[in-house]
């Protein structure tokens, strides 16, 4: 598994007031909506959206990738001759 670069690695400093707010979806913790305050979410691959009145936020691990190329999913037999067919 490859290391997550530090803001000094990137020859970056950390200044949250130039970035701006930015919400996202965080696993393990409360998440309160920004829109209406409450706690259920449903929960996607790329980002969870409140239950109550459907604000979307980008989940905290999903926007850890790189962003130069989109999520590809591979299958565990996509290289197998006899693939698994469904009865």
């Amino acid at each position: 598994m490859s290391s997550i670069p530090s803001l000094s690695d990137l020859q970056m400093r950390h200044d949250p007031k130039g970035r701006g707010y930015h919400a996202v979806y965080r696993e393990q913790q409360v998440n309160h909506c920004p829109g209406c305050g409450r706690t259920h979410w449903i929960i996607g691959r790329m980002s969870a959206e409140c239950a109550f009145c459907t604000t979307a936020l980008p989940l905290a691990e999903a926007s850890m990738r790189s962003h130069g190329a989109p999520a590809i999913i591979k299958h565990r037999n996509r290289n197998n001759d006899n693939p698994a067919w469904a009865a």
